[in-house]
């Protein structure tokens, strides 16, 4: 029998514990949140009908704790639990603990999330199920030794890759001796902390590859149904940035036959629930398993705009015991859908995340776009937990219009307080490889090598924003509104970027502004006002929406993945600007900074070593993540400043040189 729960509770933080709350809202049902103290004021607690704290800032001591998350349940009455993804969605101790306590889980069994939630054992499976596997070691591999000896069986390049792992973490490629011995110990030890198991293996790396996924649900009742395939290929370092559904190189053919395995592997393990098996696909469309998933996943909601299903709502309804409601032949795609993961991330500075508050925040708004996200204004990005501000999903009739909705609608978020991906995201979906479907896991690491710097407009680009800056400028100086733009002759301002210089002569015009530019004529209505950040504008008759930040006479707009920095002076001011003394950037090489707050994990040198350039002596990890610091020029170390376990700051001076 079913019968429908109650009151659940949500055992997760952020954006997908928003997401659960909606659906069982939206169902009737009551919820509750868990928080840990620098949550107090999350969106997910407000949103939420009854929430609890279970513990302090650290995940390892709030989140992660299954005996917290089995009192809560007991203290407020929940008849359910759903973990969401990350944390304990994928620890079969909390199904066992919540079993023990007659609470119901909405995900699957402990039997299913044992096997697939061990790399080593699931590949096993795959194999035996006649499931298309990557050649590899399936064993626990003890030693960085033994990880080299059986790379150099197997052939490089491998991927190393944590039994536990998942969303990027504990996964090192590696190309030679160095790089596998290095990798493990990163790896290893990366999976350590976020997982609590530092079991390894290695398998061999598929150059060029796509990362195709399957999603699937199944019920109590032995219906499983595959609901189509997600193109995640475009990531960093293993974690998924852009993703969309259908994919535009899979052919039916392909997806059937995909579907069918995943469908298998899930009957070998008496699968129920939202889960995801997740493929590795080269350029002839052959396919071999990577791994399952069994939760739901970060990008579920392309899948959800192509099929018309909640997935949260399925999840739900299969733990309370109901069928699924539709056949395999009953489900299809309809239209495309691009998923963007918004970051509070640095990407000039190699993609590091970004900690501080939102102290302005806003999210786009229009037809057929959805925001899924656990921030508002005033709330942190905390070094404790992933840095996602929000998941941008743009759903079109087909894949142009999906990614030419994505482009425009990031424009119109206003985020500020912490640095973000969000031209990143555009330039990506612009590039012309991508429009093309021409892409690979390693594109953005082809592409953007040593990080992504927004360049400056060109063209027609560059004379709207020219003139844009010009009328804004006018405006600020003006102090009010149109209403002082009677004047036939307006000013002639000078713009300053980049070591050029632009003329602009404002005027008005019957149909509104118009900015001369030399050789170059464009008539401009802006809704602005001093004090705004998002400037909508009309040039030459099409809207655009402008990203503007002011700073005195200085301006920065943000427009398609372009950043125009500048500033505006009179005529006779930008005849003296060239006698003004530049600023002298100081020389930071004879010390090592720390790039973001974190902990410092490992110090790989003493005082008085002797180091060259681009040596790695510092481990800083950051956001459940771990990067490595390396000496910019050769030199000795004359001091260690700080030790591991020690929690600093940004821009922190922790190794200097002689």
């Amino acid at each position: 029998m079913s019968i429908m729960f109650k009151k659940i509770l949500i055992a997760n933080r952020g954006e997908i514990a928003c997401r659960v709350i909606r659906s069982a809202q939206q169902m009737g049902v009551a919820t509750v949140a868990v928080y840990s103290t620098a949550d107090q004021r999350a969106k997910h607690v407000e949103m939420a009908d009854e929430a609890v704290c279970i513990g302090p800032p650290a995940a390892a001591q709030s989140y992660l704790r299954i005996d917290a998350i089995v009192n809560a349940c007991r203290q407020i009455g929940a008849q359910a639990v759903h973990p969401g993804y990350g944390f304990l969605s994928e620890n079969a101790a909390l199904v066992v603990a919540l079993e023990a306590e007659n609470i119901a889980f909405i995900g699957p069994p402990t039997k299913a999330m044992q096997i697939m939630g061990d790399k080593i054992i699931s590949k096993r499976l795959a194999q035996e199920t006649g499931v298309s596997t990557i050649p590899g070691y399936t064993d626990v591999i003890v030693d960085a030794e033994q990880a080299v000896t059986i790379a150099n069986d197997i052939g490089y390049p491998v991927l190393l890759k944590a039994s536990a792992g998942g969303g990027g973490k504990g996964m090192r490629v590696a190309r030679n001796d160095a790089e596998c011995r290095d990798g493990f110990a990163r790896a290893s030890s990366e999976a350590a902390t976020a997982f609590g198991d530092d079991r390894m293996f290695l398998e061999k790396y598929i150059e060029g590859p796509r990362h195709i996924e399957i999603q699937i649900m199944a019920d109590q009742h032995g219906h499983v149904l595959y609901l189509g395939e997600r193109e995640c290929s475009i990531q960093r370092r293993h974690q998924k940035v852009i993703e969309e559904a259908p994919s535009v190189f899979i052919d039916a053919p392909t997806r059937a036959a995909m579907g069918q395995q995943a469908v298998a592997l899930a009957r070998a393990v008496d699968y129920c629930s939202a889960g995801t098996v997740e493929f590795i696909v080269d350029q002839g469309r052959n396919f071999y398993f990577l791994e399952m998933n069994t939760r739901l996943q970060v990008e579920h909601p392309v899948t959800e705009c192509v099929t018309g299903l909640d997935l949260v709502e399925l999840m739900i309804r299969v733990a309370a015991g109901e069928p699924l409601p539709l056949t395999q032949e009953q489900v299809r795609q309809q239209g495309w859908a691009v998923e963007c993961r918004v970051y509070a991330e640095d990407s000039s500075r190699g993609f590091l995340p970004s900690i501080g508050r939102l102290s302005r925040y806003h999210e786009p708004r229009a037809a057929g776009l959805r925001v899924d996200s656990g921030v508002k204004a005033g709330s942190d990005i905390s070094m404790y937990y992933d840095p996602m501000i929000s998941k941008l999903v743009a759903y079109g009739a087909d894949r142009k219009q999906a990614i030419a909705m994505a482009v425009e609608a990031l424009d119109q978020y206003l985020i500020e307080g912490v640095a973000h991906n969000g031209a990143f995201l555009q330039a990506v979906l612009l590039d012309e490889a991508f429009g093309r479907g021409d892409i690979s896991t390693d594109f953005i690491g082809q592409r953007y090598p040593d990080g992504f710097q927004p360049p400056l407009p060109e063209g027609v680009q560059l004379d709207a924003m020219l003139a844009v800056v010009a009328v804004l400028h006018d405006r600020c100086e003006r102090r009010e509104v149109a209403t002082d733009y009677c004047d036939q002759k307006l000013r002639t301002w000078v713009i300053c970027a980049d070591k050029a210089q632009w003329n602009v002569d404002l005027s008005v015009t019957a149909q509104g502004l118009k900015a001369d530019l030399g050789e170059q004529s464009v008539s401009i209505q802006t809704d602005w006002q001093p004090g705004d950040r998002l400037c909508s504008v009309q040039v030459d008759g099409k809207e655009r929406t402008v990203q503007v930040q002011v700073f005195g006479n200085h301006y920065r707009l943000a427009q398609a993945a372009c950043v125009l920095d500048c500033r505006v002076l009179g005529p006779r001011a930008a005849e003296l600007d060239e006698y003004m003394l530049e600023r002298v950037v100081p020389d930071r090489s004879g010390q090592v900074l720390s790039p973001m707050p974190g902990m410092i994990t490992q110090i790989r040198v003493q005082e008085g070593d002797e180091v060259q350039a681009g040596t790695a002596v510092a481990v800083i990890e950051a956001m459940k993540m771990e990067n490595l610091l390396y000496a910019a020029r050769d030199g000795v170390i004359a001091k260690v400043l700080v030790q591991p376990g020690e929690a600093v700051q940004a821009d922190q001076v922790l190794l200097q040189f002689a």
